[in-house]
């Protein structure tokens, strides 16, 4: 896992949800940071966009926690080099 692809992705989860960096951790759950489903959608379509790439949805539905949406985000971009 990318250090600087872990610091964007956190940059971006802070940013749409207006808490700051600090206040976000990669082994941190969504239901710990109490984000909601339409949080973890907002934060998805926010990742697709400052990223680029897209994530299927069956994929997206299964992220439940910061270090699985910066692992989807390593298999999305990796598949976007390909």
């Amino acid at each position: 896992m990318s250090s600087e692809l872990t610091a964007r992705a956190l940059a971006v989860i802070a940013r749409t949800q207006h808490l700051p960096v600090e206040a976000i951790g990669i082994d941190q759950t969504f239901a710990e940071l109490k984000f909601d489903s339409l949080d973890g959608m907002n934060i998805l379509f926010a990742m697709e966009g400052e990223f680029d790439i897209l994530i299927p949805d069956d994929r997206a539905l299964a992220i439940k926690s910061v270090r699985q949406m910066v692992e989807e985000l390593e298999v999305a971009l990796a598949a976007k080099r390909a």
